[in-house]
């Protein structure tokens, strides 16, 4: 039902590539802030402007810095919704789940799930070796962390889910009339977003396997439970626990954590091991709470287009 809500025949795939561009501009407008301080204190303070992201970044205080990237996901969530009810003529609701409404329980579980697991994670690297990280707790600075990063990082990492396991999981949908088709772009396209990060600089491209095998497992989360809700609380709880845990100075942010990793990066074990263990674990886990059956159908199966009335009703209310 989830992807079936927005195929329909006027859903042509064109839209969907125009309302790409549409909150692609809406993002680059949302970034219009933070060009603007970068310019203010390169004049102010003579100052070469800064010719690539990473010393951009580095230019203000870290919660500042935060602040202002965060706004051009503000920007883009509301193109999303523009395009999502003026382009298609539905509801953010038939973009988010299969179910009559959204289920706030399935977000906090996945949330709280991947929290846990996530703290036990770097308990055991720190206590495996704590010369690789130092303390880096400052109350003030970090309780100003923690209100910018609860309030604007759930809105990142929800921009990316609507964009990726729900705008554009039904336009290829709509394209391809099929699940698989869906799954697979959308995780490649997921992962390439990821490309310029710092990471992939200091690590090779072998970390793009942890990217894309990321956006497989939120897509796969999404066609089984018939609705993004485990995929936002999953996402909101990496980059926002992430954020408050541990920085580093390759890292995309470096953020007032309460802790900072001094080690050189490699990419190790820590990349391939989420994807081929720590994600099953987490599928067996949903799948037996949810009741998940008929995987082959769901992630490989033709579109039900059956069900368009039914999708057509849920999107005008």
């Amino acid at each position: 039902m989830f992807l079936e809500q927005g195929v329909k025949p006027e859903n042509h795939f064109w839209k969907y590539l125009l309302g790409s561009v549409f909150i692609i501009t809406a993002s680059f407008v949302g970034q219009i802030p933070f060009s603007i301080a970068v310019l203010y204190k390169s004049f102010k303070e003579h100052a070469a402007f800064p010719t690539d992201n990473d010393s951009a970044l580095k230019m203000f205080e870290p919660n500042l810095t935060l602040f202002l990237v965060m706004l051009s996901f503000v920007f883009a969530f509301a193109g999303i919704y523009f395009v999502i009810k003026y382009m298609h003529h539905q509801t953010l609701l038939s973009v988010t789940t299969g179910r009559k409404k959204v289920d706030w329980n399935r977000i906090l579980f996945s949330f709280l799930l991947w929290t846990i697991f996530s703290v036990i994670s770097f308990l055991v690297l720190y206590f495996q070796s704590p010369e690789k990280f130092v303390w880096n707790f400052k109350l003030v600075p970090f309780l100003i962390l923690v209100v910018v990063g609860t309030i604007l990082i759930p809105i990142q990492t929800s921009t990316e889910e609507y964009v990726f396991r729900g705008y554009l999981m039904q336009g290829f949908a709509n394209l391809a009339k099929n699940r698989w088709f869906p799954l697979v772009m959308t995780s490649l396209i997921f992962g390439s977003m990821h490309i310029l990060n710092p990471e992939v600089t200091k690590m090779g491209y072998i970390i793009m396997v942890y990217y894309i095998g990321t956006g497989l497992f939120l897509g796969v989360i999404t066609l089984m439970d018939d609705g993004m809700e485990l995929a936002l609380g999953f996402h909101a709880a990496n980059n926002l626990i992430g954020a408050l845990l541990v920085t580093s100075d390759w890292s995309v942010f470096q953020t007032h954590s309460i802790f900072k990793d001094m080690s050189d990066p490699s990419a190790g074990a820590d990349v391939i091991l989420p994807v081929v263990i720590v994600y099953p674990i987490l599928l067996f886990i949903f799948s037996k709470k949810y009741k998940w059956t008929n995987w082959k159908e769901k992630l490989t199966g033709k579109i039900d287009e059956s069900n368009n009335e039914v999708s057509e009703f849920l999107n005008l209310n």
